[in-house]
Protein backbone atom coordinates (compact mmCIF):
# COMPACT_ATOMS: atom_id res chain seq x y z
CA UNK A 1 0.00 0.00 0.00
CA UNK A 2 1.29 3.13 -1.18
CA UNK A 3 1.54 6.37 1.23
CA UNK A 4 -0.28 9.32 -0.52
CA UNK A 5 1.45 12.24 -1.73
CA UNK A 6 0.64 14.34 1.28
CA UNK A 7 1.94 12.25 3.88
CA UNK A 8 5.53 10.89 1.70
CA UNK A 9 8.86 12.21 3.74
CA UNK A 10 12.16 12.30 3.26
CA UNK A 11 13.94 9.30 5.41
CA UNK A 12 17.42 9.32 5.58
CA UNK A 13 18.48 5.64 6.20
CA UNK A 14 22.43 5.43 8.29
CA UNK A 15 23.90 2.24 6.74
CA UNK A 16 23.95 0.47 3.53
CA UNK A 17 23.56 -3.12 4.66
CA UNK A 18 20.94 -5.72 4.43
CA UNK A 19 19.16 -4.05 7.19
CA UNK A 20 19.57 -0.43 5.90
CA UNK A 21 18.93 -1.64 2.08
CA UNK A 22 15.96 -3.55 3.25
CA UNK A 23 13.94 -0.41 4.88
CA UNK A 24 15.05 0.91 2.00
CA UNK A 25 12.97 -0.67 -0.65
CA UNK A 26 10.07 -1.05 1.93
CA UNK A 27 9.99 2.69 2.14
CA UNK A 28 10.27 3.55 -1.39
CA UNK A 29 7.58 0.93 -2.03
CA UNK A 30 5.67 3.01 0.64
CA UNK A 31 6.26 6.43 -1.51
CA UNK A 32 8.51 7.98 0.50
CA UNK A 33 12.02 9.65 -0.39
CA UNK A 34 14.94 8.12 0.93
CA UNK A 35 18.89 9.07 1.25
CA UNK A 36 20.89 6.01 2.22
CA UNK A 37 23.90 7.55 4.01
CA UNK A 38 27.48 4.83 4.63
CA UNK A 39 30.94 5.63 5.14
CA UNK A 40 32.03 3.30 3.15
CA UNK A 41 28.95 2.24 0.52
CA UNK A 42 26.97 -0.66 0.53
CA UNK A 43 27.75 -4.46 1.62
CA UNK A 44 30.96 -3.28 2.77
CA UNK A 45 30.25 -4.39 6.47
CA UNK A 46 29.21 -7.23 8.14
CA UNK A 47 26.47 -8.04 5.15
CA UNK A 48 29.83 -8.15 2.64
CA UNK A 49 31.45 -11.07 4.99
CA UNK A 50 29.06 -13.50 6.68
CA UNK A 51 28.73 -16.97 6.22
CA UNK A 52 25.67 -16.59 3.85
CA UNK A 53 22.64 -18.76 5.36
CA UNK A 54 19.45 -17.40 5.60
CA UNK A 55 19.13 -19.21 8.43
CA UNK A 56 15.50 -19.34 9.72
CA UNK A 57 15.79 -21.97 12.30
CA UNK A 58 18.74 -20.24 14.18
CA UNK A 59 16.64 -18.75 16.89
CA UNK A 60 18.53 -20.27 19.33
CA UNK A 61 20.84 -18.19 21.50
CA UNK A 62 24.88 -18.72 21.67
CA UNK A 63 23.58 -18.03 25.94
CA UNK A 64 22.61 -21.30 26.87
CA UNK A 65 22.79 -22.89 30.36
CA UNK A 66 25.93 -24.01 30.73
CA UNK A 67 27.73 -21.91 28.56
CA UNK A 68 29.36 -20.60 31.86
CA UNK A 69 31.45 -23.45 32.43
CA UNK A 70 31.64 -24.07 28.58
CA UNK A 71 33.25 -20.49 28.02
CA UNK A 72 37.27 -20.78 29.64
CA UNK A 73 37.63 -23.85 27.63
CA UNK A 74 36.43 -22.40 24.90
CA UNK A 75 38.72 -19.83 25.08
CA UNK A 76 42.16 -21.39 25.83
CA UNK A 77 42.00 -24.24 24.09
CA UNK A 78 44.31 -24.03 21.02
CA UNK A 79 40.83 -25.47 19.03
CA UNK A 80 37.90 -23.31 20.64
CA UNK A 81 35.91 -20.96 18.78
CA UNK A 82 36.39 -18.34 21.21
CA UNK A 83 39.13 -15.43 21.09
CA UNK A 84 39.93 -12.77 23.02
CA UNK A 85 42.14 -9.42 22.94
CA UNK A 86 42.72 -9.37 26.77
CA UNK A 87 43.52 -5.72 27.05
CA UNK A 88 39.96 -5.35 25.91
CA UNK A 89 38.55 -7.03 28.89
CA UNK A 90 38.14 -4.47 31.48
CA UNK A 91 35.74 -2.53 28.84
CA UNK A 92 34.08 -5.59 27.43
CA UNK A 93 33.11 -6.77 31.40
CA UNK A 94 29.43 -4.98 32.00
CA UNK A 95 28.59 -5.86 28.73
CA UNK A 96 29.81 -9.83 29.17
CA UNK A 97 27.88 -9.54 32.65
CA UNK A 98 24.58 -8.74 31.42
CA UNK A 99 25.14 -11.48 28.50
CA UNK A 100 25.73 -13.91 30.74
CA UNK A 101 22.87 -13.25 32.75
CA UNK A 102 20.93 -14.59 29.83
CA UNK A 103 22.30 -18.14 30.10
CA UNK A 104 18.87 -19.71 31.81
CA UNK A 105 16.67 -21.99 30.53
CA UNK A 106 13.38 -19.00 30.76
CA UNK A 107 15.78 -16.59 28.79
CA UNK A 108 16.65 -18.98 26.00
CA UNK A 109 12.96 -19.90 25.22
CA UNK A 110 11.66 -16.29 25.61
CA UNK A 111 14.96 -15.55 23.48
CA UNK A 112 14.16 -17.75 20.87
CA UNK A 113 10.35 -16.79 20.75
CA UNK A 114 11.35 -13.38 20.08
CA UNK A 115 14.03 -14.11 16.98
CA UNK A 116 10.76 -16.36 15.28
CA UNK A 117 8.83 -13.36 14.21
CA UNK A 118 12.29 -11.77 12.64
CA UNK A 119 13.49 -14.60 11.08
CA UNK A 120 11.64 -17.64 11.02
CA UNK A 121 10.08 -16.61 7.01
CA UNK A 122 13.54 -15.11 6.06
CA UNK A 123 13.49 -17.28 2.77
CA UNK A 124 9.59 -15.52 1.98
CA UNK A 125 11.19 -12.39 3.38
CA UNK A 126 14.01 -12.02 0.86
CA UNK A 127 11.96 -13.30 -1.95
CA UNK A 128 9.60 -10.23 -1.21
CA UNK A 129 12.66 -7.79 -1.70
CA UNK A 130 14.30 -9.64 -4.69
CA UNK A 131 11.92 -11.08 -6.23
CA UNK A 132 12.00 -9.28 -10.13
CA UNK A 133 15.45 -7.99 -9.72
CA UNK A 134 19.33 -9.16 -10.24
CA UNK A 135 19.93 -9.75 -6.29
CA UNK A 136 16.70 -13.17 -6.88
CA UNK A 137 19.56 -14.71 -9.22
CA UNK A 138 22.00 -14.98 -5.87
CA UNK A 139 19.22 -17.17 -3.68
CA UNK A 140 19.76 -20.41 -3.80
CA UNK A 141 17.60 -22.87 -1.76
CA UNK A 142 18.85 -25.24 0.05
CA UNK A 143 18.43 -27.90 3.21
CA UNK A 144 20.54 -26.96 5.64
CA UNK A 145 22.57 -29.45 6.89
CA UNK A 146 24.16 -29.74 10.61
CA UNK A 147 27.12 -31.96 10.63
CA UNK A 148 28.21 -33.84 14.08
CA UNK A 149 31.12 -36.28 15.31
CA UNK A 150 28.27 -38.46 16.44
CA UNK A 151 24.70 -39.40 17.82
CA UNK A 152 25.93 -38.09 21.06
CA UNK A 153 27.01 -35.20 20.17
CA UNK A 154 23.81 -34.43 18.74
CA UNK A 155 22.13 -35.59 21.42
CA UNK A 156 23.91 -33.11 23.79
CA UNK A 157 22.55 -30.08 21.91
CA UNK A 158 18.59 -31.60 22.78
CA UNK A 159 18.08 -27.97 23.78
CA UNK A 160 18.29 -26.15 21.08
CA UNK A 161 16.75 -28.88 18.52
CA UNK A 162 13.65 -29.58 20.89
CA UNK A 163 13.60 -25.39 20.92
CA UNK A 164 13.59 -25.71 16.79
CA UNK A 165 10.71 -28.43 16.54
CA UNK A 166 8.48 -26.35 19.02
CA UNK A 167 8.16 -23.29 16.84
CA UNK A 168 7.34 -25.51 13.70
CA UNK A 169 10.83 -26.71 12.43
CA UNK A 170 11.46 -30.08 10.62
CA UNK A 171 14.85 -31.64 11.67
CA UNK A 172 15.49 -35.04 9.53
CA UNK A 173 18.22 -36.62 11.25
CA UNK A 174 20.82 -38.68 8.76
CA UNK A 175 23.22 -41.15 10.05
CA UNK A 176 26.83 -41.95 8.92
CA UNK A 177 25.64 -43.09 5.69
CA UNK A 178 23.06 -40.69 4.75
CA UNK A 179 25.14 -38.12 5.99
CA UNK A 180 28.41 -39.25 3.78
CA UNK A 181 25.64 -39.37 0.90
CA UNK A 182 24.21 -35.60 1.36
CA UNK A 183 28.11 -34.55 1.70
CA UNK A 184 29.97 -36.91 0.30
CA UNK A 185 33.52 -35.10 0.76
CA UNK A 186 32.90 -34.83 4.15
CA UNK A 187 35.74 -36.47 6.18
CA UNK A 188 35.01 -39.89 8.39
CA UNK A 189 35.00 -37.83 12.37
CA UNK A 190 31.49 -36.19 10.83
CA UNK A 191 29.29 -39.46 11.61
CA UNK A 192 25.66 -38.07 12.47
CA UNK A 193 23.96 -35.09 10.66
CA UNK A 194 20.43 -33.30 10.64
CA UNK A 195 19.03 -31.47 7.62
CA UNK A 196 16.59 -28.58 8.02
CA UNK A 197 14.39 -28.22 4.34
CA UNK A 198 13.13 -24.71 3.71
CA UNK A 199 16.33 -22.73 3.92
CA UNK A 200 18.44 -20.91 1.42
CA UNK A 201 22.05 -19.59 0.95
CA UNK A 202 22.88 -16.47 -0.61
CA UNK A 203 25.82 -17.05 -3.11
CA UNK A 204 27.66 -13.75 -2.69
CA UNK A 205 26.68 -11.52 0.04
CA UNK A 206 28.43 -8.73 -0.91
CA UNK A 207 27.29 -8.65 -4.57
CA UNK A 208 23.02 -9.49 -3.54
CA UNK A 209 23.29 -6.41 -1.24
CA UNK A 210 24.96 -4.29 -3.52
CA UNK A 211 22.29 -5.11 -6.19
CA UNK A 212 19.59 -4.47 -3.87
CA UNK A 213 20.84 -1.35 -3.54
CA UNK A 214 21.15 -0.35 -7.14
CA UNK A 215 17.32 -1.37 -7.10
CA UNK A 216 16.57 0.84 -4.69
CA UNK A 217 18.65 3.62 -6.88
CA UNK A 218 17.04 2.50 -9.69
CA UNK A 219 13.40 3.04 -7.78
CA UNK A 220 14.56 6.87 -6.63
CA UNK A 221 16.81 6.23 -3.83
CA UNK A 222 20.18 8.46 -3.41
CA UNK A 223 23.45 6.75 -2.07
CA UNK A 224 25.59 8.90 -0.01
CA UNK A 225 29.09 7.94 0.78
CA UNK A 226 29.51 10.27 4.02
CA UNK A 227 30.03 9.66 8.06
CA UNK A 228 27.09 10.88 10.14
CA UNK A 229 28.47 12.94 13.06
CA UNK A 230 24.92 13.95 14.71
CA UNK A 231 21.26 14.81 14.25
CA UNK A 232 19.40 18.39 14.67
CA UNK A 233 16.40 18.65 16.55
CA UNK A 234 13.88 21.12 16.84
CA UNK A 235 12.75 20.52 20.60
CA UNK A 236 12.13 16.49 20.36
CA UNK A 237 11.65 17.16 16.46
CA UNK A 238 14.24 15.71 13.77
CA UNK A 239 15.15 17.92 11.44
CA UNK A 240 18.20 17.02 9.95
CA UNK A 241 21.37 14.32 9.57
CA UNK A 242 24.67 16.03 10.05
CA UNK A 243 27.50 14.22 8.28
CA UNK A 244 31.48 15.45 7.42
CA UNK A 245 29.67 16.35 4.47
CA UNK A 246 27.31 18.81 5.17
CA UNK A 247 23.48 19.13 6.94
CA UNK A 248 21.02 17.02 5.32
CA UNK A 249 17.66 17.80 5.60
CA UNK A 250 14.97 15.33 6.44
CA UNK A 251 11.61 14.26 8.19
CA UNK A 252 12.77 10.91 9.27
CA UNK A 253 15.97 8.96 10.00
CA UNK A 254 16.63 5.28 10.24
CA UNK A 255 19.90 3.97 12.30
CA UNK A 256 20.97 0.73 10.48
CA UNK A 257 24.64 1.03 11.29
CA UNK A 258 25.49 -2.20 12.80
CA UNK A 259 27.94 -2.58 15.56
CA UNK A 260 28.58 1.34 14.90
CA UNK A 261 24.59 2.44 15.82
CA UNK A 262 25.85 2.41 19.23
CA UNK A 263 27.91 5.66 19.37
CA UNK A 264 24.73 7.19 17.27
CA UNK A 265 22.27 6.39 19.76
CA UNK A 266 24.48 8.18 22.22
CA UNK A 267 23.88 11.30 20.20
CA UNK A 268 20.26 10.96 21.07
CA UNK A 269 20.82 10.10 24.59
CA UNK A 270 20.47 6.32 24.34
CA UNK A 271 22.55 4.00 25.80
CA UNK A 272 22.35 0.81 23.84
CA UNK A 273 24.30 -2.52 25.56
CA UNK A 274 26.14 -3.19 22.00
CA UNK A 275 29.18 -4.81 21.70
CA UNK A 276 30.99 -6.04 18.35
CA UNK A 277 31.64 -9.93 18.49
CA UNK A 278 34.79 -9.68 15.98
CA UNK A 279 33.78 -11.93 12.89
CA UNK A 280 36.47 -13.94 10.88
CA UNK A 281 36.22 -15.19 7.79
CA UNK A 282 38.77 -16.99 5.23
CA UNK A 283 38.23 -17.56 1.40
CA UNK A 284 39.46 -20.36 -0.70
CA UNK A 285 39.18 -20.07 -4.30
CA UNK A 286 40.32 -22.91 -7.09
CA UNK A 287 38.83 -25.24 -4.75
CA UNK A 288 38.49 -28.80 -4.39
CA UNK A 289 37.37 -31.61 -2.35
CA UNK A 290 35.02 -28.94 -0.32
CA UNK A 291 31.46 -29.27 0.19
CA UNK A 292 28.43 -29.15 -2.55
CA UNK A 293 26.51 -26.85 -0.64
CA UNK A 294 26.39 -25.07 2.89
CA UNK A 295 27.17 -27.18 5.96
CA UNK A 296 27.69 -26.52 9.70
CA UNK A 297 30.80 -28.25 11.14
CA UNK A 298 29.59 -28.61 14.71
CA UNK A 299 32.93 -30.39 15.67
CA UNK A 300 34.76 -27.76 14.33
CA UNK A 301 33.25 -24.87 14.85
CA UNK A 302 32.73 -23.00 12.12
CA UNK A 303 30.29 -23.04 8.75
CA UNK A 304 31.73 -23.58 5.07
CA UNK A 305 29.76 -22.28 2.78
CA UNK A 306 30.29 -22.72 -1.44
CA UNK A 307 30.56 -18.87 -2.66
CA UNK A 308 30.24 -17.91 -6.68
CA UNK A 309 34.15 -19.21 -7.33
CA UNK A 310 35.15 -19.66 -3.50
CA UNK A 311 34.70 -21.70 -0.60
CA UNK A 312 33.97 -19.35 2.42
CA UNK A 313 35.12 -20.28 6.21
CA UNK A 314 33.14 -18.64 8.63
CA UNK A 315 31.74 -18.35 12.42
CA UNK A 316 34.28 -17.95 14.74
CA UNK A 317 34.17 -15.30 17.85
CA UNK A 318 36.57 -12.79 19.14
CA UNK A 319 35.83 -10.13 21.25
CA UNK A 320 38.44 -7.07 20.88
CA UNK A 321 36.04 -4.18 20.38
CA UNK A 322 36.00 -2.10 16.75
CA UNK A 323 39.43 -0.68 16.37
CA UNK A 324 41.77 -3.47 16.56
CA UNK A 325 43.59 -5.44 14.28
CA UNK A 326 42.73 -8.27 13.42
CA UNK A 327 44.78 -11.48 15.16
CA UNK A 328 46.60 -14.47 13.23
CA UNK A 329 45.12 -17.13 15.30
CA UNK A 330 41.36 -17.47 14.13
CA UNK A 331 42.90 -17.72 10.91
CA UNK A 332 45.21 -20.28 11.45
CA UNK A 333 42.56 -22.38 13.14
CA UNK A 334 39.68 -22.13 10.16
CA UNK A 335 42.20 -23.40 7.86
CA UNK A 336 43.08 -26.39 10.25
CA UNK A 337 39.43 -26.88 11.18
CA UNK A 338 38.38 -26.95 7.32
CA UNK A 339 41.45 -29.59 6.29
CA UNK A 340 40.21 -31.93 9.21
CA UNK A 341 36.94 -31.90 8.25
CA UNK A 342 37.29 -32.05 4.64
CA UNK A 343 40.71 -34.51 4.18
CA UNK A 344 40.66 -34.39 0.61
CA UNK A 345 40.35 -30.26 0.51
CA UNK A 346 42.79 -28.27 -2.64
CA UNK A 347 42.91 -24.77 -3.33
CA UNK A 348 44.88 -21.91 -5.02
CA UNK A 349 44.51 -18.53 -3.76
CA UNK A 350 43.36 -17.50 -0.01
CA UNK A 351 41.50 -14.38 0.81
CA UNK A 352 41.12 -13.20 4.45
CA UNK A 353 38.76 -10.68 6.22
CA UNK A 354 37.56 -9.24 9.53
CA UNK A 355 34.09 -8.26 10.33
CA UNK A 356 32.04 -7.08 13.14
CA UNK A 357 28.80 -8.60 14.15
CA UNK A 358 26.08 -6.13 16.31
CA UNK A 359 25.96 -7.84 19.61
CA UNK A 360 23.22 -7.30 22.67
CA UNK A 361 23.29 -8.34 25.81
CA UNK A 362 20.62 -10.26 25.04
CA UNK A 363 20.99 -11.31 21.46
CA UNK A 364 17.86 -9.84 20.44
CA UNK A 365 18.01 -7.09 17.97
CA UNK A 366 16.74 -3.15 18.81
CA UNK A 367 13.76 -2.24 16.54
CA UNK A 368 11.65 0.59 17.02
CA UNK A 369 11.77 4.67 17.49
CA UNK A 370 13.53 6.60 19.98
CA UNK A 371 12.09 7.65 23.01
CA UNK A 372 11.38 11.06 23.23
CA UNK A 373 13.23 12.00 19.71
CA UNK A 374 9.87 12.66 17.14
CA UNK A 375 11.66 10.95 13.70
CA UNK A 376 14.75 8.75 14.67
CA UNK A 377 14.19 4.86 14.36
CA UNK A 378 16.78 2.31 15.27
CA UNK A 379 17.07 -0.71 13.11
CA UNK A 380 20.05 -3.02 14.52
CA UNK A 381 21.65 -5.69 16.96
CA UNK A 382 21.15 -8.87 15.08
CA UNK A 383 24.43 -9.94 15.87
CA UNK A 384 24.78 -13.78 14.01
CA UNK A 385 21.31 -13.04 12.08
CA UNK A 386 21.62 -10.02 10.30
CA UNK A 387 21.49 -10.94 6.83
CA UNK A 388 18.57 -13.90 7.64
CA UNK A 389 16.51 -10.74 9.91
CA UNK A 390 17.32 -7.91 7.10
CA UNK A 391 14.47 -7.78 5.15
CA UNK A 392 12.00 -8.86 7.88
CA UNK A 393 12.90 -5.72 9.97
CA UNK A 394 13.27 -3.51 7.35
CA UNK A 395 9.43 -3.97 6.50
CA UNK A 396 8.53 -3.46 10.69
CA UNK A 397 10.46 -0.39 9.84
CA UNK A 398 8.62 0.76 7.10
CA UNK A 399 5.32 0.15 9.07
CA UNK A 400 5.72 1.99 12.17
CA UNK A 401 6.96 4.93 9.77
CA UNK A 402 3.92 4.96 7.92
CA UNK A 403 1.63 4.28 11.09
CA UNK A 404 0.71 0.65 10.61
CA UNK A 405 1.23 -1.67 13.54
CA UNK A 406 3.24 -4.73 12.72
CA UNK A 407 1.36 -8.37 13.63
CA UNK A 408 3.87 -9.19 16.37
CA UNK A 409 4.88 -7.81 19.59
CA UNK A 410 7.43 -5.10 19.37
CA UNK A 411 8.33 -5.34 23.22
CA UNK A 412 11.12 -7.44 22.81
CA UNK A 413 13.14 -4.92 20.67
CA UNK A 414 12.44 -1.81 22.47
CA UNK A 415 15.86 0.30 22.26
CA UNK A 416 15.03 1.39 26.41
CA UNK A 417 14.89 -1.81 27.42
CA UNK A 418 18.78 -1.71 28.32
CA UNK A 419 17.97 1.08 30.54
CA UNK A 420 15.75 -0.68 32.63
Amino acid sequence: MSTAAGQAKHIVIVGAGIVGISSAIWLLRDGHRVTIIDAKGPAEGTSYGNAGILANSSIVPVTTPGLLKKAPGMLFSPSGPLFLKWRYLPRLLPWLRRYLAHCTLPEVERIAAALMPIIGDSVDQHMAIARGTTAENFIQPVDYTYAYASREAYLADALAWRIRREHGFVANELDAAALHQAEPNLGPDSRYGVQLPGHAWIRDPGAYVKALCAHAQTQGAQLKIETVKDFEFDGEKLRAVLTDQGRIGCDQVVIAAGAWSARLTEKLGLKVALESERGYHLELFDVSGGPAVPIALTAYKFIATPMQGRLRLAGLVEFGGLQAAASEAPYQLLLRQAKAAFPQLKWGEEKRWLGHRPATTDSLPVIGPVPGKNGAHLAFGHQHVGLTGGPKTGRIVADLIAGRHPNIDLAPYRAERFEE
